[in-house]
């Protein structure tokens, strides 16, 4: 008498669980520019209310510059674990360098500092302002995209949503197989970003979603969703 409550709460929690899915959308790469998106919205707001006192248009620029510059680098190549590594002990190396450089010939350093303090870009706040304008409106294309396409796992079946008249495509998701990758160290650094490898049983094409925000905790929602399936269909298959 005691078991059946126990299996009618089992079947409820079931039905709950099977209403439950994990949202995946795959981002182009133009989304790890928030860092330069930021400084050109900070640039624009202090050069139009405080104004360009001295030198402050000329740091301003820079950071802009330096900021951008990275951006595009992080968006230009990869970075694998193995590469950053060796990135960072060419960078130690380069500043040990260049200290000994400084200790031992210590007048290559302000001919370097006179021919870098020449340079002086400049920007004013409308430049700023039409940037952010142009970053702004290129974000907001990429929020309305991923309402018409993004991928969606549930207990049962992978869905992948597409096309304004919303499209759909469906994939069985038990024995589904799941594989993460973190090519770029630095966008999984910015945003979490990775690569999500689905593979659904039956299918001999994996499907594979690139850019994937928070792509750890994406998987572990995933992982859950699923293993909490194979113990219902113990459950059920015991009973």
């Amino acid at each position: 008498m005691n078991e059946t409550p126990k299996k009618q709460e089992a079947h409820m929690s079931t039905g709950k669980k099977s209403e439950e899915s994990v949202i995946l959308v795959s981002y182009p790469k133009i989304i790890f520019m928030w860092p330069a998106w930021l400084i050109a919205i900070a640039g624009a707001i202090f050069l139009t209310f405080v104004g360009a006192q001295g030198n402050t248009a000329v740091v301003i620029t820079w950071t802009f510059l330096v900021v951008l510059s990275i951006n595009l680098v992080v968006l230009g190549f990869d970075f694998p674990r193995t590469t950053s590594l060796t990135l960072f002990f060419i960078g130690v190396a380069l500043v040990l360098g260049g200290a000994l450089l400084v200790v031992y010939f210590p007048n290559v350093l302000p001919s370097f500092e006179g021919w870098l303090t020449s340079l002086e870009p400049r920007a004013n706040a409308t430049f700023y302002w039409m940037i952010s304008i142009v970053f702004g409106l290129i974000y907001a294309g990429v929020a309305i995209n991923r309402r018409f396409d993004y991928w969606e796992v549930r207990p049962n079946e992978l869905l992948h949503h597409h096309g304004i008249l919303s499209d759909l495509e469906r994939f069985p998701s038990p024995h589904l197989r799941i594989e993460k990758e973190i090519n770029d160290i630095f966008e999984y650094m910015l945003m979490g970003a990775g690569r999500l490898i689905l593979q659904p049983s039956g299918e001999r094409k994996a499907i594979v979603l690139d850019n994937v925000l928070w792509i750890s905790k994406k998987e572990k929602e995933i992982t859950k969703l699923l293993g909490a399936l194979q113990v219902q269909v113990r459950e059920q298959s015991n009973g």
